[in-house]
C-alpha cells in the first residue's frame, strides 16, 4: 500500500469536547440544529436501508449504560451512553456519550466524537423534526417541563424550526428552573415561570416533558392535557420509567421511532402489545399521515433511536471535511505488510 495512503486511512478524526464547542461556535447552535434536522430526515427516508436492532442496554438500581448500534449502506455507527439521574447529587452529569461512524466498505472508523453535548443536539433536532409533522400549525407556546441539561436544546430548537416564542417553564427544582431562564434570557423569548406541571401546560400548544427520575411517574394527567395539543415526551427512556398516565396514552394518538425499543423503554411500555402506534418513519416518507385535524391530540413518544445518532455523526463528519477544525488520532495499526501485524511488535 502506498505510505500515504496508509497513513490517511490509519488516522481517525476526533472530536473532542473543546472541538465540539468550537464548532458550535463556528456554526452557531440554531443553524446546527436546523442542519441536522434536514440530515435526520434524509435518513428517516432511507429507514428501510438500514440494519436496526434495539439498543443493547445493562441496567442497574443506579442507572443504566447503553450500546447503541445501526448500520447504512456507506457508513455504520453506534454510540456508547449512560443514563445515571443520581449523578448530578455527585456533581456528574446524568448523560455522558461518545460515539464512532466508521466505513462500511472497509470497516475503518472514520470519525470517534463526544457525543454528550451531540446527543443533546441530535435529541432536540429529533423533537423538533418529530413536532414539523405532529404539532399545531401555527403553535406560539410551549411547555418545558424538566429544566435539566436538555432543556435549553429544546427551546432553542422549537423556537429556531418551529417559531415558538412563549415558553411555560417548570421543575421540581426550583435551581434548575433558574438556570434556564438565566440561560435563555435575551434570546427573543417569553419565558414564564410556574409552579407546577398543572399551571406549565395551561394555554401551551406544545408540551415537553423531560425528567429525569429512573421510575415509573405521573408528570402528565389525563385530566391535564385538552385536545389539540402536541405532547414531546422524551423523558422515559427505560424500562420502568416513564412520564404519562395510561389513560392519556390511551386517548391519544401516538408516534414513536423504533417499536421493537420503544416498546421496551417508552410511556407505551404500560400499553398492551398490541396498542395502536405509528413509526415515524412511515410518517416523513408520507405513507401515513401525522396530524390531520386541529383538534387531535398527538404524542412523540420519543426514548432515541440510533438512526438520530448516525445522522449527527454522519453530520459532525461532513462538518470536519468542510472546515477541517479537528484531531487526527493514529489509532489504526499500518504494517507495510497488512499480513505482518507481529513484525510491528519485533
Amino acid at each position: 500500500m502506498d505510505n500515504a495512503i496508509n497513513q490517511s486511512v490509519s488516522n481517525v478524526s476526533f472530536i473532542s469536547v473543546n472541538d465540539m464547542i468550537q464548532l458550535l461556535k463556528r456554526v452557531g447552535i440554531e443553524n446546527f440544529i436546523s442542519e441536522l434536522v434536514e440530515y435526520l430526515e434524509q435518513d428517516y427516508l432511507n429507514w428501510a436501508s438500514f440494519d436496526k436492532s434495539p439498543r443493547f442496554a445493562a441496567h442497574s438500581p443506579e442507572g443504566v449504560i447503553e450500546l447503541m448500534p445501526i448500520g447504512g449502506d456507506e457508513k455504520f455507527s453506534f454510540k456508547y451512553v449512560n443514563g445515571h439521574p443520581k449523578n448530578t447529587q455527585s456533581g456528574l452529569q446524568t448523560v455522558t456519550a461518545f460515539g464512532v461512524l466508521s466505513d462500511v466498505a472497509t470497516g475503518y472508523p472514520l470519525l470517534l466524537s463526544e457525543m454528550t453535548i451531540l446527543t443533546a443536539l441530535r435529541t432536540a433536532a429529533t423533537s423538533v423534526m418529530m413536532a414539523k409533522y405532529l404539532a399545531p400549525k401555527n403553535a406560539t407556546t410551549m411547555a418545558m417541563i424538566g429544566c435539566g441539561a436538555q432543556s435549553e436544546f429544546q427551546i432553542t430548537a422549537f423556537s429556531k424550526v418551529l417559531g415558538i416564542k412563549t415558553i411555560r417553564l417548570y421543575d421540581i427544582n426550583p435551581q434548575a428552573i433558574q438556570k434556564c431562564t438565566e440561560n435563555m434570557m435575551n434570546k427573543g423569548l417569553t419565558l414564564i415561570t410556574c409552579d407546577s406541571a398543572q399551571e406549565a401546560v395551561k394555554g401551551a400548544d406544545i408540551i415537553t416533558t423531560c425528567t429525569a427520575d429512573k421510575k415509573n411517574a405521573t408528570i402528565l394527567t389525563n385530566s391535564m392535557i385538552t385536545d389539540s395539543v402536541h405532547i414531546n415526551a422524551i423523558g422515559g427512556d427505560c424500562p420502568g420509567k416513564t412520564e404519562l398516565e395510561i389513560q392519556l396514552l390511551s386517548r391519544a394518538d401516538v408516534f414513536i421511532e423504533y417499536e421493537p425499543q420503544t416498546r421496551i423503554e417508552g410511556d407505551i411500555q404500560q400499553l398492551p402489545s398490541d396498542s395502536p402506534i405509528t413509526e415515524m418513519y412511515r410518517v416523513i416518507n408520507g405513507e401515513l399521515p401525522g396530524r390531520t385535524s386541529p383538534q387531535q391530540l398527538t404524542i412523540f413518544d420519543g426514548v432515541g433511536f440510533a438512526i438520530e445518532d448516525y445522522s449527527a455523526l454522519r453530520y459532525v463528519y461532513d462538518l470536519v471535511n468542510k472546515h477541517g477544525n479537528c484531531q487526527q488520532l493514529g489509532l489504526l495499526v499500518n504494517p507495510d505488510d497488512p499480513r505482518n501485524l507481529f513484525g510491528l511488535t519485533a
